[in-house]
């Protein structure tokens, strides 16, 4: 079976999970803040709160900009669940906006037409992993903060900066399928010192002192290593380090695990380009390097197409179903973009390892469907 993704594991994972083992400290410790530090200095932020997921970045940064009942929080529907979710957390109102039909990214037309006076955040997707229309959504969005959802852009590009740092807050996965694959976990990177301070208590239950830090604080004459304060009601959402770990590993990869992605892409694009009934994503150019979490095709064919690839023993997956029309957000307007997206998008297998071998099968499965 061809998978959809894998991660690029190899003994340096190994050997990195040795060392937390044999150090015995497995939760929030030395690694997560060494982790914390060299992502920083990768993405050219300040500061870094490394997280259990993306999830709860989403919730925090929402948290700590102090959304609340009454107001509104513009996101796009098609993407994963956990952007409208965490506005839920909140007690807030996600307003769904929909797509470019070719970008699949949030259409900045009706991002402008549902922005009102409750319009307290927008939270922007990275779909895929490409970086784009972030220039007119900050000249749009003024004062109202931009968090990035940049769950699929670990190492993603808008003119030579990386995606996840232009907004107020970005928000990173490193769930096992991800460009950074942690295993788990997350991270919300910022340029305000205000809103680290609160991200880091609140991740721990509000808890001013981590354990490591007690630990590791020196003792004073007028404190304890186990004494703490409580400020705020916070959250359990801290990375530990073993997932740190993990990362550290993976980020010493990053660039080069991306560049294959980047190859393979390409290579989609010359072998299928010639295939009328499949629309493909749009290719890099020199201002936008995606970092190809997903290359997403779409086709009115799409469900007849993921069993004949089934039968090929390729995997595909489907990213993603509209938000909108969920269960518990189905009162929401009609976005017809977005809806017939999720009736004919499906993503190709992708991931580092991948041998053009495996490539050229999935694409001679593709075009033997659309000849036949």
């Amino acid at each position: 079976m061809i998978p959809l993704f894998r991660p690029s594991y190899d003994e340096q994972e190994l050997d990195a999970l040795r060392a937390v083992f044999d150090s015995h400290w497995l939760g929030l410790g030395p690694r997560t803040a060494e982790f914390e530090e060299k992502l920083a200095e990768y993405l050219g932020v300040k500061y870094v709160v490394a997280l259990n997921s993306a999830t709860a970045a989403l919730h925090l940064a929402l948290a700590a900009l102090n959304i609340k009942k009454g107001d509104e929080v513009i996101v796009p529907s098609l993407t994963f669940i956990s952007p409208a979710h965490a506005v839920m957390y909140c007690d807030a109102t996600p307003v769904f906006v929909d797509v470019d039909p070719i970008t699949l990214l949030a259409d900045i037309d009706d991002v402008s037409s549902k922005i009102t006076d409750r319009t307290q955040a927008i939270i922007h997707v990275h779909y895929a992993g490409r970086v784009e229309n972030i220039e007119p959504l900050r000249k749009l969005a003024g004062d109202i903060p931009i968090v990035e959802d940049a769950a699929h852009a670990m190492g993603a590009e808008y003119n030579h900066q990386k995606g996840g740092t232009f907004g107020k807050i970005g928000c990173f996965s490193f769930h096992a399928v991800k460009n950074l694959a942690a295993g788990d976990g997350g991270a919300l990177v910022t340029g305000s010192k205000e809103i680290y301070d609160k991200t880091v208590r609140m991740r721990w239950l509000g808890i001013d002192k981590s354990t490591w830090v007690r630990a590791s604080d020196g003792k004073k004459e007028t404190s304890y290593s186990w004494q703490y304060h409580v400020k705020e009601i916070g959250f359990k959402y801290h990375m530990n380090d073993i997932n740190a770990a993990l990362g550290l590993s993976q980020l010493k990869k990053l660039d080069r695990n991306n560049k294959k992605r980047t190859i393979l892409a390409t290579r989609y694009h010359q072998l299928l380009s010639g295939i009328t009934d499949l629309q493909l994503p749009p290719a890099d150019t020199d201002k936008i390097q995606s970092s190809w979490h997903l290359y997403a095709v779409q086709t009115a064919h799409r469900d007849k197409l993921i069993e004949h690839l089934k039968a090929a023993g390729i995997a595909t997956g489907v990213h993603y179903y509209p938000i909108h029309l969920y269960d518990c957000y189905s009162d929401t307007p009609t976005l017809p973009i977005t809806e017939k997206a999720g009736d004919q998008v499906m993503s190709l297998p992708m991931y580092p390892d991948m041998t053009l071998v495996e490539q050229d099968i999935v694409c001679n499965s593709i075009q033997s469907f659309f000849t036949t």
